[in-house]
């Protein structure tokens, strides 16, 4: 598949990624990308990440939340593809569940 696909990816990082600005970093870093897509908290220790984009610079993104910012530690991460929906029009930080 050519790198410029355009594909959709539901990624939950675990471990110690609140209050280390994982959200913020995870935003910064998927504008950076030109992702489009939303982050949040989820409970005491997820972190929850749509993104929609090039191929190349999704499968970017999910390594980058698999490391997270300094501070963090992931201990686990689950990935899903999915078809890109087109709904966002840029990337958000959205409030936590």
């Amino acid at each position: 598949m050519p790198a410029s696909e355009m594909i959709g990816l539901h990624i939950w990082v675990k471990g110690r990624v609140q209050a280390v600005g994982f959200r913020a970093f995870a935003a910064a870093q998927a504008r950076h990308l030109g992702l489009t897509g939303w982050v949040r908290n989820v409970g005491a220790d997820t972190v929850e990440a749509v993104a929609e984009g090039e191929r190349a610079a999704v499968e970017g993104f999910a390594e980058i939340m698999k490391a997270g910012p300094r501070g963090s530690h992931v201990d686990e991460s689950r990935l899903e593809q999915q078809a890109p929906g087109g709904e966002f029009t840029g990337f958000e930080i959205r409030r936590s569940l």
